[in-house]
């Protein structure tokens, strides 16, 4: 068939029914866009959409998350800063006697004569053990003072409790002081052993 004869037929065709082949190519073409192209583009795009969406909730409570680990990680860090503290101001088991040693010079160093030190059965409380020392000294009541307080210098926690002093004789400044010198370190793995079996 050559191309002239289509064209005589084509101009046969009366120009409403060239319109509507016209209008029905466009739709069908439209019709093929639309279920080939646009229909799986948009359904793609709902999906990514979605996934977008997933994605960002994600990472908003990453964010939250990042931010409450900031936090945390800051007080961790000041509670382990307070932890070694305690651990530098409360002696551990091989610090003891070097310890009662110490105290034993403050009293020499305060002119204070030793009548007793007699150290007690250490007491487990909740995470540590007082170690009390039972104390007896002879001294002025001014040289017993000094020791107080030379003892309240130490760097290490040692509490001074059930103070008593009498003094030697009537009117004497010379007095008799009885006492408690208590310090305490932390419990170790072999304490809280020792505990369970009891």
């Amino acid at each position: 068939m050559n191309t002239g004869a289509l064209f005589e037929k084509v101009e046969k065709i009366k120009m409403p029914i060239r319109i509507a082949i016209f209008l029905g190519t466009l739709v069908l073409l439209a019709g093929l866009f639309v279920y080939f192209v646009y229909i799986p583009k948009t359904e793609e795009i709902a999906t990514t959409r979605e996934e977008i969406a997933k994605l960002q909730q994600k990472l908003n409570q990453a964010v939250v998350r990042a931010r409450a680990l900031k936090k945390f990680e800051a007080e961790y860090a000041e509670v382990d800063a307070q932890f070694q503290e305690a651990l530098r101001l409360l002696p551990n088991t091989k610090e003891i006697p070097s310890l009662l040693k110490s105290i034993t010079q403050l009293g020499t160093d305060s002119q204070l004569e030793f009548l007793l030190f007699s150290p007690q059965k250490e007491r487990a409380q909740d995470f540590f053990m007082e170690i009390p020392v039972s104390i007896e000294v002879s001294g002025t009541y001014h040289n017993v003072a000094i020791f107080f307080d030379k003892v309240g210098q130490m760097e290490r926690i040692v509490n001074i409790l059930n103070v008593s002093m009498t003094p030697q004789k009537e009117r004497s400044t010379i007095v008799t002081a009885r006492f408690d010198a208590v310090t305490y370190r932390f419990k170790g793995e072999t304490d809280a052993t020792s505990q369970a079996k009891k």
